[in-house]
């Protein structure tokens, strides 16, 4: 296939899977796991979005299911020239896997936090793995796939160059 309809497609397939997409299927994913695991350790309940976890009443909003995070890495492999449609995949599916197990460790530190410490603790934990930990996170699964995969392309820019280049 030509390198113009390669990019395409790929563009077709950015714009087609975009947020929302992911966020419909992400979300509850990430918040069915985070309840058949929290069983295990917590007396906790789950009524549409919201976890009872003794006293506390918790939210489970998009934002907890890390969709950037996933969008991110989509992109960033998406637009990674000359990947196979399998190494794409595999790219994609090995760094979402990560942050979902990341994810997950993250949301049951939280509770445990929460259930034996303070909420003012939760606080400032929650705030600070959604501000520093997760941007830092997501940079290292990418440096991790591009090491792991010896990927050579660097996205948007080696698309960019090849077609200034013709």
């Amino acid at each position: 296939m030509k390198y113009e309809h390669k990019l395409g497609l790929r563009v077709i397939l950015a714009l087609i899977l975009i947020y929302p997409v992911f966020n419909f299927i992400i979300t509850p994913l990430t918040k069915y796991l985070v309840y058949f695991i929290s069983l295990t350790f917590f007396s906790i309940s789950l009524n549409n979005n919201i976890f009872q976890l003794g006293n506390y009443h918790l939210e489970f909003v998009s934002a907890c299911a890390a969709i950037s995070a996933y969008y991110l890495i989509f992109i960033l492999v998406i637009f990674t020239k000359d990947l196979s449609f399998k190494n794409t995949f595999k790219i994609f599916f090995t760094g979402a896997l990560l942050i979902l197990i990341m994810n997950l460790l993250r949301i049951e530190l939280m509770f445990f936090i929460l259930t034996n410490y303070s909420s003012n603790l939760f606080d400032k934990v929650h705030l600070f793995f959604w501000e520093i930990v997760s941007t830092l996170y997501v940079a290292g699964v990418w440096i991790f796939l591009v090491k792991y995969y010896k990927i050579k392309s660097i996205p948007f820019y080696s698309d960019l160059k090849k077609l200034i280049k013709r």
